[in-house]
């Protein structure tokens, strides 16, 4: 287990106007996320962020009419992850629903065609497409967007990622995170983009009377599709992207879902009723996401587009396989990947930009790799995989950053410094893809080392786990659980309460090989406590008196709910 550093969370400032309906504890949990008033706490709807203020939105929705009016042929152009897969079945449900009658999708399979809108994917598109609407990517789509043009097809680039030094010569682009782009908010997910543009776009038509002899379509039916691919694309939960989330959450916990995503929470063995935002993170989000890992992300996105709940539920019970094979995969690449950096041979234990590399691994997966790796070394990490049979020469990369560290502004400084090393890269601050020649990957990782080391301190390389002070004594309530599941959406930037305590270990025992189940009593009143630990046992008991960090969730057993701490972190007190 990783050392790691309990520090509580500082109050962003002072609570007001709450009054006896907000408990002081979800008080004091708000105002260290920058919530302080109740107000600030209300998600809805009408508090959205206008459209207007994305640049190219006139562009994109001019273009959009034009196409609706004129019956053209509309290809989506979505994502292999769920944000794409999400975002695809808004675009295709959002046009559909608007008027388009002409509204198909292609999602790139990342072994045959790469990442994004390439000329690849391009030239496998039926002749008829006219107008393409990329999803979730795009915005470094520059050869892929030129052989679209050349092909005498218009483009519309929707994405979120960051830009590189040249943007695409496309019809429209909006992007909140072009630079110079006016919207005040740049963590929407490719989702929420696309959302955005469909209610720009009924504006739009409904200034034109395209509604005058039909009734204007009620977009907020795709806001759990918005709410599922922006929780599990892992984009900051800042105001603006809470109001979607739980507007989206809202809906389904009413029973107005979309058939595949029901199916989903069904498959999952999620409670409809109770659906939180980690349900999206930790359930339905990686069913979608295996898909575009292992198969065909067609899989997951016909899922989300189809109305009949049969066809949901064989589509879901064929995702929650798809995502047990990849479960089984992961654990094995990570085995394997925690024995290289046992070694000193493979990660020297000054490394503080880890890369790994393994030749049987899959590339779908790497991601995930670098990602448990990450949270165990609490260093940038970046995993690579061979491309395919096609390139055998090829390799594929997936890196995972910590706070402070911008791994895509990271990757753009080795391609400076060592032009022609990278052949492709992109993403976000904390998550990024690149491609490179096998016989690369030495000078790379040497490279990618230089830079983590020249911009991290020793301060940043320690693991520090920020919570939310003490639980007082007597609160470890079914009662409050619910209160803290349902107060968020909790996510990314915006987190889960995480509470630290002293107890004393009263009994435990295994679960599994790996996890742990305590009775935990409370010093203070002398009360005992159900708690878990998942990927704990390393061999030896938990310490008899121990540090805690937690989460107060609800256990749910055969219908029965009780309270129940998730351990996130202990160590000796």
């Amino acid at each position: 287990m990783t050392r790691q550093v309990l520090k509580q969370r500082p109050l962003l400032g002072e609570p007001a106007g709450w009054g006896a309906a907000v408990h002081p504890v979800l008080q004091r949990i708000y105002a260290a996320r920058g919530v302080l008033n109740p107000e600030q706490a209300e998600h809805r709807l009408n508090r959205l962020l206008s459209p207007q203020h994305l640049n190219g939105m006139q562009q994109a929705v001019s273009l959009l009419a034009e196409a609706i009016r004129s019956d053209m042929s509309i290809m989506i152009a979505g994502d292999y992850d769920c944000d794409g897969a999400t975002g695809s079945a808004v675009a295709v449900r959002g046009l559909r629903m608007l008027g388009a009658q002409r509204v198909d999708y292609v999602v790139p399979n990342r072994f045959v065609h790469g990442y994004g809108l390439t000329p690849e994917l391009v030239a496998s598109l039926p002749a008829h497409a006219q107008l393409i609407v990329t999803v979730d990517n795009g915005i470094a789509s520059i050869a892929g967007v030129a052989a679209a043009r050349a092909r005498g097809m218009r483009v519309i680039v929707t994405d979120h990622h960051l830009p590189g030094d040249q943007l695409p010569q496309a019809d429209a682009i909006v992007n909140p995170n072009v630079h110079g782009d006016g919207f005040p908010s740049k963590a929407l997910a490719g989702v929420g983009v696309m959302f955005y543009v469909l209610l720009a776009l009924r504006a739009h038509l409904r200034e034109q009377g395209w509604f005058a002899d039909k009734p204007e379509p009620d977009l907020s039916a795709l806001l759990d599709l918005v709410a599922l691919g922006t929780v599990a694309d892992l984009v900051p939960l800042d105001y603006n992207n809470r109001v979607l989330v739980e507007a989206g959450m809202k809906r389904l916990r009413s029973g107005r879902g979309c058939a595949g995503i029901l199916a989903l929470i069904e498959a999952s063995q999620r409670s409809v009723a109770s659906l939180c935002a980690s349900d999206f993170a930790y359930a339905l989000g990686p069913r979608l996401n295996a898909a575009g890992r292992l198969e065909d992300m067609r899989i997951g996105v016909e899922c989300l587009l189809t109305d009949d709940a049969r066809q949901a539920r064989r589509y879901a019970e064929l995702l929650s396989s798809i995502n047990q094979e990849r479960r089984d995969l992961q654990a094995a690449m990570v085995a394997e990947a925690e024995v290289m950096v046992a070694s000193a041979a493979h990660v020297d234990v000054q490394t503080v930009g880890v890369t790994l590399f393994e030749p049987s691994w899959h590339a779908g997966v790497v991601g995930l790799v670098a990602s448990k790796l990450k949270e165990r070394l609490h260093r940038p990490v970046i995993a690579f995989a061979p491309a395919g049979e096609d390139a055998p020469d090829q390799l594929r990369g997936s890196a995972r950053s910590i706070a402070g560290f911008h791994i895509r502004d990271a990757l753009a400084v080795v391609d400076a410094r060592h032009p022609g090393l990278i052949e492709r890269f992109g993403g976000h601050a904390m998550a990024a893809g690149l491609s490179m020649r096998a016989e690369h990957y030495p000078r790379f990782a040497a490279a990618f080392d230089a830079v983590a080391r020249e911009w991290l301190s020793e301060e940043q390389l320690q693991a520090v786990l920020y919570t939310d002070g003490e639980m007082p004594a007597g609160l470890f309530t079914l009662e409050m659980a619910r209160q803290l599941r349902f107060a968020g959406p909790w996510g990314q930037a915006f987190p889960e309460p995480v509470f630290e305590n002293r107890f004393e270990c009263f009994s435990w025992r295994l679960m599994g090989e790996r996890h742990l189940r305590l009775s935990l009593r409370d010093p203070r009143d002398d009360a005992l406590h159900d708690a878990v630990m998942f990927n704990a046992y390393e061999g030896k008991p938990p310490p008899s008196v121990m540090r805690a960090a937690y989460e107060l969730t609800i256990n749910d057993w055969q219908g029965r709910e009780s309270p129940r701490l998730l351990l996130r972190y202990m160590e000796p007190a």
